[in-house]
């Protein structure tokens, strides 16, 4: 990974002005990877990601002068990609009217037509597992198991107490468990 700035020196070259795109296109470049994977869990589409992403990035653009650093740099990131993510879910339940068992169904499909999956695989029985899970019991998993985000940080990016995510995490295990075993 190359070796960029710290956050706190990016965030003050991206708000003092000449450097102001230099700082922005080494955000995206420290950060792009991770927040895409965050995102395309949750999506399970490329395409859909990609949008998504772009969007956070937007986002990041139009407030990064504001961002007053009470957090790090990248919980604030992980907050805005996690809201996009929910955003965007929630439009297109809305747009196509239909119920979440279809959307359910639709997320595993995807799943199912990826080729990055072989469906022999856990890793494909697991996404299989977390796409049944509530939009909050996946993103608390997704941020723990994948990204081993510690509960403190994701109680700032999910605006909840740690004991809520920590039960919110043991509940969704217990139901991947039982998913798979059911398998």
């Amino acid at each position: 990974m190359p070796d960029f700035p710290d956050d706190s020196e990016l965030v003050f070259q991206f708000k003092n002005g000449s450097q102001k795109e230099m700082a922005f296109t080494s955000i995206i470049k420290k950060y792009q990877e991770k927040l895409y994977g965050l995102i395309r869990r949750m999506l399970i589409s490329h395409d859909d990601t990609n949008d998504v992403l772009q969007n956070v990035f937007i986002k990041v653009w139009n407030n990064l002068d504001s961002f007053r650093e009470e957090s790090q740099l990248y919980t604030w990131l992980y907050k805005i990609a996690t809201n996009e993510s929910f955003n965007f879910l929630e439009k297109r339940k809305k747009n196509r009217y239909y119920s979440l068992v279809d959307h359910e169904t639709d997320l595993i499909n995807k799943i199912k037509a990826d080729d990055s999956f072989d469906g022999n695989k856990i890793e494909w029985k697991l996404q299989l597992a977390i796409q049944k899970l509530p939009e909050k019991q996946k993103i608390v998993f997704n941020l723990r198991y994948y990204e081993e985000m510690p509960y403190d940080v994701m109680s700032k990016v999910l605006e909840t107490s740690a004991g809520a995510l920590k039960a919110s995490y043991h509940h969704a295990i217990k139901k991947i468990e039982t998913f798979l075993t059911s398998e």
